[in-house]
């Protein structure tokens, strides 16, 4: 037995059923973008400082902050982008200036520091003065010489451009714009960025092994520089005083600029030795173009002031063979999968 439907009947079924599927394609995609996500690391890699237990990664909240991070929207002229500063192919830091540039040719007061592995970090900035990622973006928004841009001004901005309504939308199941998603957004996207595909990290997961000349230079770091910079995120992100005498166009004292306590007079915090290829000047200030300059500052330029680390009250002296097997070392912490890593790349 045949059965047959009116035309208009069946263009009206077919309309409904696929009304109904893309209803439903919609809200798969929307449950995929809102799941939680694990953040990936190393199994050697010390937990995560942040808390993802009750601020888990989502996909949509990511994708967002990518779009944000690489958005000169941000800014109070629209020139200046997060990514300005923080360039990937140079391990998200600004080689080759010694000082951040923003908006109208302003001059920043300090080496814009490398991102990466923010997850394991509770203090952000060279002074430590910003103690939770969710709100760092702010200091650079709100700087008069980076992006000198108010916060609400940027979120006026958003709510104006129908693109970002349904990003915000897939994000938070509303399509406002707000301050506090602002921050989380971009929160979420830069604690993805994790560097752990070095050749040192090759070695630690027996997918390659060091030569002579690296193995010497990681006895020499162990012995000198694992102190401070310990592995294996090469650096504790904690503070010191590394003997640096105090720049006299800057003046800055590291904490003591905000806390003004004696004890956190020119204490900075300690970065990670990671992607040095890829991340000079050096120091807070960008003073030091090369590695071999940092090398000749810990043999021959600390000046002993009070909260010196203890490490260095005693002059570093390495020979020249022993300089080439550091720095040899000090090449294997580079990590080229990071800079070319499409996820982390501009959207298109």
């Amino acid at each position: 037995m045949k059965t047959s439907c009116h035309k208009q009947d069946c263009t009206a079924v077919h309309s409904k059923l696929k009304s109904a599927g893309l209803l439903l394609l919609f809200v798969l995609m929307a449950f995929y973008s809102l799941q939680d996500i694990p953040l990936i690391y190393p199994s050697y890699f010390p937990f995560p400082a942040y808390d993802f237990k009750s601020r888990p990664l989502k996909r949509a909240v990511i994708q967002l902050g990518r779009k944000l991070f690489y958005d000169p929207v941000l800014s109070r002229s629209n020139t200046v982008s997060c990514s300005s500063c923080h360039q990937q192919e140079h391990a998200f830091s600004d080689a080759g200036n010694r000082l951040s540039t923003g908006i109208e040719d302003g001059i920043g007061d300090r080496n814009s520091p490398a991102i990466f592995n923010l997850a394991w970090q509770k203090t952000f900035m060279w002074d430590g003065s910003v103690g939770n990622i969710d709100v760092q973006a702010l200091a650079p928004i709100n700087h008069p010489k980076e992006m000198g841009e108010d916060i609400n001004a940027v979120v006026r901005k958003l709510n104006a451009s129908k693109e970002y309504r349904t990003m915000f939308y897939r994000s938070f199941g509303d399509s406002l714009a707000t301050a506090e998603r602002v921050m989380k957004a971009l929160s979420q996207f830069q604690l993805t960025i994790v560097s752990a595909n070095s050749k040192y990290d090759q070695v630690k997961q027996g997918k390659a092994t060091f030569t002579g000349k690296e193995i010497k230079g990681y006895e020499l770091f162990r012995k000198n520089c694992n102190a401070c910079h310990t592995e294996p995120l090469f650096s504790g992100y904690g503070f010191a005083n590394n003997g640096l005498p105090v720049n006299p166009d800057l003046k800055d004292y590291g904490k003591w600029n905000k806390t003004m306590d004696p004890q956190d007079r020119l204490m900075f915090k300690i970065p990670s030795l990671r992607n040095l290829a890829y991340t000079y000047p050096y120091m807070h200030d960008g003073r030091f173009g090369t590695l071999h300059e940092v090398l000749e500052h810990y043999e021959k330029g600390i000046v002993q002031t009070p909260g010196l680390a203890k490490e260095l009250q005693q002059p570093i002296v390495f020979n020249a063979e022993e300089k080439e097997a550091l720095l040899t070392f000090l090449a294997t912490l580079n990590d080229s999968t990071l800079v070319s890593d499409r996820s982390f790349r501009k959207p298109e």
